[in-house]
């Protein structure tokens, strides 16, 4: 099993954990960290803008990604969200077994 870290930011902390908890709650992610608050300058519509926004950090499997991806996009208040997802190659074996886990779609 593929375990990734999905990596998007919200505008607030209440965006950023009613989507952690939904994530959680409905098994598509075994972990969100919420980070502390960050300044992104970033070019959007020919425009150079600045936001702060709040980071957050998505253990989940390569096989639930697309659903993930699927509910980010519909609960994200973003109009082109971020949404990265980066392959984790190595971690504590107990670890990953547990992400597998908590991600397995419930019976």
């Amino acid at each position: 099993m593929t375990t990734l870290l999905v990596l998007t930011n919200l505008p607030d902390q209440a965006a950023a954990e009613a989507l952690a908890g939904e994530l959680v709650e409905t098994r598509l992610a075994a972990c969100v960290n919420i980070l502390a608050p960050c300044r992104s300058v970033y070019r959007w519509q020919g425009v150079t803008e600045t936001a702060d926004e709040v980071p957050l950090l998505i253990k989940t499997s390569l096989e639930r990604y697309a659903v993930l991806e699927a509910a980010i996009r519909q609960h994200h208040p973003y109009e082109l969200p971020e949404i990265i997802a980066l392959p984790i190659v190595h971690g504590l074996p107990a670890y990953l077994d547990w992400v597998a886990a908590e991600t397995r779609p419930s019976d």
